[in-house]
């Protein structure tokens, strides 16, 4: 079940859709979201090997920890405006039973803090990466990589949904990556009312086939239901066409069977996926 997500947030304007998201799967699940604020340390934003005199140095830090208050106080005072618009409880009296949130500051690189807070999450919940601004790219890398957890990509939405995880497609092709997907994310499909499994044919042999899977699902008391296509090109954009199709409002995959790397320089299918998903994707590695 799930009972915790993360929520890392900083001043980029991409946090509100994240927060809506999230919301959207706490209320389903009476679950508890933990907001992360990430502000860099004055001291880390120094230039290196330029001589400033200490005087100067000690000003620049005071001044920094200032603004970074200032920032701080107006982030969450937005923050729990949008809490109480979403109907999240921030009492910290009723966590388990009602969909609840808190905030929490830390100073320090965000992609340490996603590591360290986000292992002892059910899920992370960050926005979809912007390659124009060149935003979001290490949030989700280091999420995906170094927390062991789903991470559920939020693409901007408008309106803001308000039902997730209701009806679901799983991207199957009898992977590690797609059957740790299907592990880490079963609480989501034992909730989920109607499942789908998409297949193009590939698998890794003998059981892993999508029989093999919705076997398995079945034992487990999941049922599901098996939508083939056919593609041996741009599998990413017609898994995401496929599952549109379908009325899916989330689909849940394997990230990265190969390196993050490759992918970003030479494309596939996950890459594909971060880059022109328009719907929540709950990734795994």
């Amino acid at each position: 079940m799930i009972r915790k997500i993360l929520v890392p947030v900083r001043g980029d304007g991409k946090g509100d859709n994240v927060l809506a998201h999230a919301a959207a799967l706490a209320h389903r699940y009476n679950a508890h979201i933990e907001i992360v604020h990430c502000r860099p340390r004055p001291e880390d934003l120094m230039p290196y090997g330029v001589h400033i005199p200490e005087f100067l140095r000690k000003q620049i830090i005071k001044q920094s920890y200032e603004v970074a208050d200032q920032e701080e106080a107006g982030l969450r005072s937005e923050l729990e405006v949008l809490a109480k618009k979403l109907k999240l409880d921030a009492s910290g009296a009723n966590i388990g039973k009602v969909a609840t949130v808190s905030f929490v500051e830390e100073a320090g690189r965000q992609v340490d803090v996603i590591k360290r807070h986000g292992r002892l999450a059910d899920m992370i919940a960050v926005a979809k990466p912007d390659r124009d601004r060149n935003l979001g790219h290490n949030t989700l890398k280091a999420a995906l990589f170094h927390s062991g957890r789903p991470v559920l990509m939020c693409p901007p939405a408008d309106p803001s949904p308000t039902t997730l995880g209701a009806k679901v497609s799983i991207a199957w092709n009898g992977s590690a990556e797609s059957a740790r997907a299907l592990s880490q994310c079963k609480s989501v499909l034992r909730s989920a009312d109607k499942i789908w499994v998409l297949s193009n044919g590939a698998d890794s042999g003998p059981g892993t086939t999508v029989d093999d899977l919705t076997a398995y699902l079945a034992l487990h008391g999941i049922s599901a239901e098996v939508e083939k296509f056919s593609a041996k090109r741009d599998i990413g954009g017609e898994l995401l066409r496929v599952s549109a199709g379908l009325g899916a409002d989330m689909m849940i995959m394997g990230a990265y069977g190969d390196s993050h790397e490759r992918e970003t320089v030479f494309g596939g299918n996950t890459q594909t996926i971060v880059d022109t998903a328009t719907k929540p994707v709950l990734l795994n590695h």
